[in-house]
């Protein structure tokens, strides 16, 4: 049975160093224990069910230290937690307060102050928010709503005097925000009031007070203890006080620091004690950010002082060297009393088994924290916890970890737009918002739960699925199903399409608003067609589904209405605040931990992971409604507040036996900046920081993780040798200047055939190949329409050709002017040159000659027939145009290699069997640039008229004829290697360069010793 106790409040401290879970259950256990009923009687306050699940854990392994086969564990009830945003709900409903409203639904609440927002905005004159941003702002409001009933500020104190001195120092836009949220505010109780309802943080502040007055009146007959419950809610703070009065009551706070002088205790300020009757609680000089900060706000809205507070005796199983407290304590002084550090003796800095490590990456320091893990399990028994409040590290470490099968449970949990119920979710919205993209498109045909209840079935579907990616490959088709179907078409997987187009047809022509409830019901009948029931099974599954019926239901009963174009990031920022956390099942020893779900935890060896500012501590974002300053005349702490319980956070983790403090140079993002609060232990190590706390062995055996091999030789410049019946290809006037300029490009090209792999939706307009391909179906179609005997113009032909094909309206926005442009310049010249006698022959047609037994093929943009006989190769530009000096190098060689096919060879239109023939003596690129301040002009690679360079035009075509000869002697019929960048001249494409592997051998050819 419990002692008989002293008069007055009973709070106790557990110093970090002890291990709070365990050292609280070491003491209760001997006192609170009843033969017969174990602890079954005693009730345990806790603030969160996360920490009623360490403590059952720490009442576990105190069981089985003492021998013992079975305990009676108390009862545990989680009454909130120190982040005053996480949901809070009626724990103390037991006691028995009918009378009591109940709590709003929280989906009920977002969903209509979203229509207030609305309404309050038409009111005043200002524009409609687009769905999205009205219910971000919804939930904001919800946040500063929530923030304001914890503290207990009714509506009527946004207009109390201290709060309107500050008003007329403050922007316009905080005024219209202040004045938004009064508003809403006003009509939202209003509607509360109508339901007979009120906020969940209200009830809580309602039953905290009904246990206050009821124990107060009539204390329970077994023993209460509140542990580790930091919050300073003002109504939980007076049940905290009255249970360290129960006679069979105490309150354990974790990690209160009892050994901090005087002085250095009042400089964190006032923290909730006004000096001066009515006077401001909170003081513009208030450390906010120390670690000690919140546990006095708490004290003094208990109305205990701390010199009542009593230290807890007991150790935990991990109980760390005392000296560690007091180092902690040192550690984290506020300003002024910092300046005792210049006296402090060695054992007032003592670290001892705390460590130091940086990483050059956020990889990197992902790999070297899964390595600590695997080292410290070596060791029987130990247990390790990694925290971070990064939970993109979180993740990788975990990964990391599973090449050696540990399987770390992440217990803060993934959002569940990350899982695969999410993603796929989330993609179908995406494609219902944005139409069939292809990258969405594919993603959602190949995501993991589609088609995967039948092995033989997916693997089908994957076939056809990679046929159809594959067609996709390059520019983004048109708006629209019917260019996935023709690509379906061309990709020869047509039955396949049409399963898959009935799949995406429920996605598709959806109204421009929809009710929320219709679109989430039919998304859900989309995501059973994609994967049956596989999307909603195992742990994201249900919790999807449990967000998907809430906000379903309840958007039907309120009518709520959004645009179609919004739906996909309102239910991406839905999934966001969903944390789905994984069952039971991962290494009993391993925990990753978020900063909320660490507090009470404590293991043998705690690695405190992302120590850099906008992580560890995270950037405390502004309140989005409420300015600071009103915020503190209100009397509510401020954003800087969560960097105390931050820094609390890292104090306690500090306590352990073995600590790793770990951060990295770089993240994704860039260069880093290291926490302030591992500056502060660097600081207070000084000169003992690099001699005995940096972790030197973890960072030396990294490199050589996967790494210990030989090194390998110097790649040597590819010089491939293929057989000659491997060289017999034909060239292509395209690809003449390649084997010219570098070999190696139309050895991979014309030999292996190798094509790049275009990416998935590529940039529509920075493309010269869409460019290219549109002009010259638009000629091509315009001379066969005139040629048939039509008479329409070439700008209208161009502009209905552009709709009727459905190109891509970003690039009709910024292509189309301009090449129509252009074109309507080109028809004018044309008109100009058949009144010269010059006719159009042929248009888009291929040739073929042979030269020294090698088929030489290419194809023509235009061949016009000119007055004296001879031909005109006219070539279309719509990007460079080639200058005279590549022409006469032997890199830009197709207009005279389509003049010695129309000389030696022939073309022929397979469609009408036309064949032409003849001399050809005019070349000439039309492009598409600007000349004389309109788009469009003329040009020749010849030396004529005016021209100082290039090349005769009795040079031209036998130069190229030598060009292409001594190509055929020395790689198609001779055996020169195709080295790689013989020329380095040659301007022409790089896509071959890591395939050439050029960085490994180029640097030596600029070497002294590679030019003697």
């Amino acid at each position: 049975m419990a002692e008989p106790r002293k008069p007055g409040p009973l709070v106790y401290s557990i110093a970090a160093h002890r291990g709070f879970a365990d050292a609280l259950v070491a003491g209760i256990v001997p006192r609170y224990r009843e033969e017969g009923f174990g602890l079954a009687r005693l009730t345990l306050l806790v603030p969160s069910s996360r920490a009623a699940r360490t403590l059952s854990e720490a009442f576990i392994r105190h069981a089985g230290e003492n021998g013992q086969g079975g305990l009676l564990m108390p009862r545990m009830i989680a009454v909130g937690d120190l982040d005053l945003d996480e949901k809070l709900g009626a724990a103390l409903d037991p006691l028995g307060a009918s009378d009591i409203p109940p709590a709003c639904d929280p989906v009920w609440r977002w969903l209509t102050l979203g229509r207030l927002i609305a309404e309050e905005r038409k009111a005043e004159g200002m524009a409609p928010l687009p769905g999205r941003a009205r219910l971000n702002l919804a939930r904001e409001m919800s946040r500063t709503m929530d923030r304001l009933l914890v503290e207990e500020k009714a509506p009527e104190d946004l207009w109390a005097e201290p709060v309107l001195d500050q008003m007329g120092q403050l922007a316009e836009h905080w005024k219209r925000s202040i004045r938004l949220f009064a508003r809403v505010n006003a009509r939202w109780i209003d509607e509360l009031g109508a339901r007979g309802e009120v906020d969940a943080a209200t009830r809580r502040n309602l039953l905290f007070d009904r246990a206050s007055r009821r124990w107060k009146e009539s204390p329970p007959a077994h023993a209460i203890i509140a542990a580790g419950v930091t919050s300073a809610a003002p109504a939980l703070a007076r049940l905290l006080r009255v249970i360290a009065e129960l006679p069979q009551g105490a309150v354990v706070l974790p990690d209160l620091d009892l050994a901090m002088d005087a002085p250095a205790w009042d400089e964190l300020g006032l923290a909730g004690a006004s000096t001066t009757p009515g006077g401001p609680v909170f003081g513009a000089a208030d450390a906010v950010t120390h670690p000690q900060y919140h546990l006095k706000l708490l004290l003094n809205r208990m109305g205990v002082n701390r010199a009542e507070v009593q230290p807890w005796h007991r150790r935990g199983i991990a109980a760390a060297d005392p000296a560690r407290s007091r180092a902690i304590s040192a550690l984290f002084l506020p300003p002024q009393a910092s300046r005792a550090w210049i006296g402090l003796g060695a054992k007032e800095r003592r670290l001892d088994g705390v460590r130091l490590m940086a990483s050059a990456t956020i990889e990197e320091e992902a790999q070297a924290i899964a390595l600590l893990v695997r080292e410290a399990l070596e060791q029987p028994e130990q247990r390790i916890a990694v925290v971070t409040a990064d939970r993109g590290l979180a993740r990788r470490v975990g990964q990391h970890l599973e090449r050696w099968n540990i399987l770390a449970d992440d217990s803060a949990g993934r959002p569940l737009a990350l899982t695969p119920a999410g993603r796929l979710f989330g993609l179908l919205a995406e494609i219902t918002a944005n139409g069939p993209d292809p990258s969405n498109l594919v993603a959602a045909f190949g995501h993991p739960l589609v088609r995967g209840w039948d092995g033989a079935v997916r693997r089908e579907w994957l076939i056809g699925l990679r046929a159809f990616d594959r067609e996709l490959r390059g520019p983004a088709p048109a708006p629209g199903m019917e260019p996935l179907r023709d690509a379906a078409t061309k990709a020869g997987v047509a039955e396949w399409w049409a399963e898959a187009e009935a799949l995406v047809a429920a996605l598709s022509d959806w109204p421009r608003e929809i009710g929320l409830a219709e679109a989430l019901a039919r998304l859900a009948a989309s995501a059973e067609a994609f994967a049956r029931l596989a999307i909603w099974e195992r742990e994201d599954g249900h919790a999807l589904g449990q967000m998907v019926e809430e906000l379903r239901s309840t958007a039907d009963a309120l009518g709520t209405v959004v645009e179609t174009a919004d739906l996909a990031g309102i239910l991406r920022d839905a999934m966001e605040a969903v944390a789905v956390r994984p069952g039971y099942g991962g290494h009993p020893r391993v925990g990753i931990y978020g900063l909320l779900e660490a507090r009470m935890a404590r293991a043998d060896l705690v690695i405190c992971a992302g120590l850099n500012e906008g992580s560890w501590p995270q950037t405390p974002g502004a309140d989005a409604l409420l300015a600071p300053a009103i915020l503190r005349a209100l009397g509510v702490p401020g954003a800087e507040f969560r960097i105390g319980l931050a820094a609390h956070d890292l104090a306690g983790a500090m306590g352990a036996p073995q600590v790793v403090l770990s951060r990295s140079l770089r993240d994704a993002e860039g260069p880093t900046l290291p926490s302030r609060f591992l500056l502060r232990v660097e600081a207070l190590l000084g000169d003992d920081l690099d001699t005995e706390h940096r972790e030197r062995a973890i960072p030396a055996i990294l490199p050589l993780l996967d790494r210990a091999r030989l090194r390998a030789p110097s790649y040597p410049r590819p010089e491939p040798m293929p057989s000659p019946d491997q060289r017999r290809v034909p060239i292509k006037v395209t690809a003449l200047d390649r084997l010219l300029g570098d070999p190696y490009q139309f050895y991979a090209l014309a030999i292996l055939d190798l094509r790049q792999l275009q990416p998935l939706a590529a940039d529509p307009f920075s493309d010269p190949a869409l460019r290219g391909t549109l002009v010259h179906a638009i000629l091509d179609k315009w001379h066969k329409a005139r040629a048939a005997g039509a008479d329409t113009p070439l700008g209208p032909f161009a502009a209905a050709y552009f709709d009727r094909e459905r190109v891509h309206p970003l690039f009709r926005a910024l292509w189309q002017p301009r090449l129509i442009a252009a074109l309507e310049r080109f028809e004018g010249w044309l008109e100009a040159a058949v009144a010269e006698g010059r006719t159009v022959l042929a248009t888009e047609i291929s040739g073929e000659m042979e030269v020294d037994g090698v088929k030489v093929q290419g194809r023509a943009d235009r061949i016009d027939r000119l007055a004296d006989g001879t031909l005109a190769i006219v070539d279309y530009k719509t990007g460079r145009v080639p200058t005279k000096d590549a022409v006469k190098a032997g890199f830009a060689l197709q207009l005279g290699l389509l003049g010695l096919i129309a000389e030696h060879g022939r073309f022929a239109d397979k469609e009408t069997g036309k064949v032409v023939q003849g001399v050809a003596s005019d070349f000439e690129y039309w492009s598409f640039k600007k000349d004389d301040g309109s788009f469009g002009k003329r040009e020749t690679p010849m030396k004529v008229g005016q021209a100082k360079k290039g090349l005769l035009p009795e040079e031209f075509l036998p130069h190229h004829r030598d060009k292409l000869r001594f190509a055929i002697h020395e790689y198609i019929n001779g055996s020169e290697p195709f080295t790689a960048r013989a020329n380095p001249d040659y301007q022409g494409y790089n896509e071959y360069d890591q395939l050439m592997r050029l960085e490994e051998w180029l640097v030596r050819l600029t070497e002294p010793e590679a030019s003697q």
